[in-house]
């Protein structure tokens, strides 16, 4: 902890020096993992925060006293005092009130996130170490949202104390004549003329709007029988056509005989202070970008909801929609260009969910509060249809969604195309309670994403087991590198006339518990998660200290090639990886191979292209993988800085059978010969394939005809064997013969 305590006041003085702007929003970030907080103060600082360190709850309490930091940042699980009885504390101090507390937890759990709203905390966050930039734009919008509040509250207490100086209007109404008195201020809130010796009562009432007159009369007619006071507020028409919200208080005047003799009040106008409250209702429960229903509003509505189904024994059903790959749109095409997306895609939600052309089972189903759509935050939004008589009056709303949000999007003069997947829960089938609801539309929704996504589902139980073997399957992930678990197999790469190895490509393998898992079972988890981030860092790695063991055992190695995911793209943090493994190794650069599939380039021509063109400054080799499986045109290849095309092994496979497939093949062979490209065929398993390939000048295969993937040892024999003069053709015929 004394270490922790030094790494904090060092930081702690570096971003207090007088290099920052005035401006610069002060974070006081509470960890006790002392590394962890290094990387969320590093990660802020370089996103413009001024950054103030605490390790404890009981230090962070005390540099809150001190510093008065704009905003806490704040680990839910801490020794001694956690982050939940830290953040009562910080309430109860003089200037926490109101300050914006983000709960940082590794726990994303229901019973976490209530344990946080209800300690204080303004909204929590789960922990990542690939998130900075999303915690960095939390953080800000928590910031706008404190400031708007903090300048609604001032505005309320300069209306407040203009309240208490001035005078009010004053009113006395004589029921036996009928007749009201008005004072001048009375008149001039309720946009009138003086009237020194008053008016008709009808010509007061007339101003009170027609909605609020019952209402009022029947707390007169309370009052008369209570014999007390009133206090009320109603809404009075002026004839220039503006809408006052007044507070209206009075008492009421008996003589002996028990009749009102007279009624003496006070009247004050509170429209501004009415419209602020409102205001800030409307911030506490809507969404800002969308001005759709937040999380909190979403939650009570439910459960208004599901109090009434289970009084009139109708059906609920809460819609989960996750916008598809939107985290990768918003990361390529910039954050304003997402936020309009997501401004559109809530308009159509709302649209649609409170049209009234929905047919049901049983006929027209009717917009009002039974429906509603909420925005529950990043590209999530949330539905609710109450008052349902069957469960198949679900399917014509989550249909119609479905379709407004395929719907072309015009963004900046740009045509966008987004789809969605969709879980749904019913209740009571599926659960009675919000918490329970909720969690299973959304594994429904994961279900949608699992079988290829633009799509909808509706729970069943058995989602629930494969969630969590999703979850437990994440978890051992994280932990795979760690304990050495992940390992690389090599295919290689042939020249098919001469029997030579050319090259390799370096497939990843898991080997937990002794087995090998399928890598279609865990990449996929690892893209959604980040996590194949560093694990594609690890095997840049190690191929290159792999493929300098082979040279050190004295072969002459051959080029190996590496998988690059989008996620790098995204980021553009692949140059630093790659240079530090050849510098590391002294590895040539022309033996290591990048590989990038089609469909990733294209979705990111503008932000890969200048990665691409410093890789190959560094001396790197780079092809794209699976081409002919995406949309790339001869242009865009022109620019490229690339050094080989791969031809999908869809293609090849049906080589031998379909004229459409040797046509394609044909053309990406006769392409890349144009633009000076190597290319090479993958998946070849038939000698007859082989064959149609040579033919058409494409030699360089790889392939189950040549050889598997196998480890580093069993692909040094293999170049060993390539030494001494054996080739794959030797061993595809052993293999031939021993099946």
């Amino acid at each position: 902890m004394g270490h922790e305590d030094a790494v904090g006041r060092h930081l702690t003085a570096t971003v207090s020096a007088p290099l920052h702007p005035p401006s610069t929003a002060r974070v006081l970030l509470v960890d006790d993992d002392g590394v962890a907080r290094l990387l969320t103060a590093s990660a802020l600082a370089e996103r413009g925060f001024m950054v103030i360190e605490a390790a404890s709850g009981e230090a962070a309490l005390a540099l809150f006293a001190s510093e008065r930091p704009d905003i806490v940042v704040l680990d839910a699980l801490m020794p001694e005092m956690d982050g939940f009885t830290t953040c009562e504390r910080l309430r109860r101090m003089r200037g926490g009130e109101h300050v914006p507390v983000l709960m940082l937890t590794g726990l994303d759990d229901d019973r976490s996130i209530a344990r946080a709203y209800e300690a204080g905390a303004t909204d929590f966050f789960v922990k990542s170490n690939n998130h900075w930039t999303l915690l960095a734009e939390r953080l800000r919008y928590l910031l706008r949202a404190a400031r708007l509040r903090a300048e609604l509250a001032a505005s309320q207490a300069k209306l407040a104390k203009a309240q208490r100086i001035a005078r009010l209007g004053s009113w006395q109404w004589d029921p036996q004549a009928h007749w009201v008195m008005l004072s001048d201020e009375c008149c001039a809130i309720a946009g009138l003329p003086p009237h020194p010796h008053g008016v008709d009562e009808q010509f007061v009432w007339s101003r009170v709007l027609e909605e609020d007159r019952t209402r009022l009369a029947a707390l007169f007619r309370e009052a008369l029988l209570t014999r007390g006071p009133l206090a009320v507020e109603c809404r009075l028409l002026r004839s220039d056509g503006q809408l006052r919200t007044v507070h209206v208080e009075a008492e009421l005047d008996f003589d002996d005989h028990g009749r009102v003799r007279a009624v003496e009040g006070v009247l004050q106008d509170i429209t501004e202070r009415r419209q602020a409250e409102d205001q800030i209702r409307h911030l506490a429960n809507f969404d800002s970008l969308t001005g759709l229903p937040n999380r909190r509003f979403f939650r009570e509505q439910l459960a208004a909801s599901l109090e009434q189904a289970r009084a009139n024994g109708s059906l609920v059903a809460v819609l989960f929609i996750d916008i598809d790959r939107f985290k990768q749109a918003n990361d390529t095409l910039g954050h304003d260009v997402g936020d309009a997306v997501l401004r559109e895609i809530a308009q159509r939600l709302h649209q649609t969910v409170r049209g009234r052309d929905l047919v049901a089972r049983g006929g027209p189903v009717e917009a009002g509060a039974a429906r509603s759509v909420a925005r529950l935050g990043g590209d999530e939004f949330i539905v609710l249809l109450s008052d349902l008589a069957s469960p198949l009056d679900v399917e014509p709303v989550v249909v119609r969604l479905l379709e407004a949000i395929r719907r072309p999007l015009l963004i900046n003069g740009t045509e966008l195309f987004v789809t969605a997947s969709i879980g749904v829960a019913l209740a009571p089938a599926h659960g009675e309670d919000v918490d329970t609801l909720v969690r299973k539309a959304d594994i429904a929704m994961y279900a949608v994403k699992d079988a290829g996504r633009d799509g909808w589902q509706i729970f069943d139980d058995a989602m629930n087991a494969a969630t969590a073997q999703r979850w437990r399957l994440e978890t051992a992930l994280h932990r795979a590198l760690e304990r050495g678990e992940l390992v690389l197999h090599y295919q290689p790469k042939v020249d098919a006339l001469t029997g030579a190895i050319i090259g390799a490509e370096a497939l990843m393998r898991w080997q937990r518990d002794g087995e090998l898992v399928p890598p279609a079972q865990f990449i996929a988890v690892a893209e959604e998660s980040g996590q194949i981030v560093p694990i594609t860092e690890w095997a840049i790695d190690t191929v290159c200290r792999q493929v300098l063991t082979w040279r050190e055992a004295g072969v002459s190695a051959v080029p190996v090639a590496i998988n690059i995911s989008s996620r790098h793209l995204q980021r553009g943090h692949l140059i630093e990886p790659v240079r530090r493994a050849l510098a590391a190794t002294g590895l040539p650069a022309r033996l290591l191979e990048l590989e990038l599939t089609e469909t990733v380039l294209m979705q990111n021509i503008e932000a890969a292209l200048p990665l691409l063109q410093a890789l190959k400054r560094l001396g790197v080799s780079i092809a794209i993988d699976d081409f002919g499986t995406g949309y790339s045109s001869l242009a865009y290849l022109k620019r490229l800085p690339i050094d080989a095309l791969k031809i999908d092994r869809s293609f090849v496979r049906e080589l031998e059978t379909s004229d459409d497939d040797a046509a394609i093949v044909a053309a990406i062979i006769a392409l890349a010969r144009s633009l000076k490209l190597q290319v090479v065929a993958e998946g070849v398993e038939t000698r007859g394939q082989m064959a149609r390939l040579a033919a058409q000048g494409c030699t360089q295969m790889q392939g189950w005809l040549f050889a598997p993937a196998v480890d580093g040892d069993t692909f040094l024999d293999l170049l060993r064997a390539r030494a001494r003069g054996s080739d794959w053709r030797l061993l595809a015929a052993a293999r031939e013969e021993a099946a």
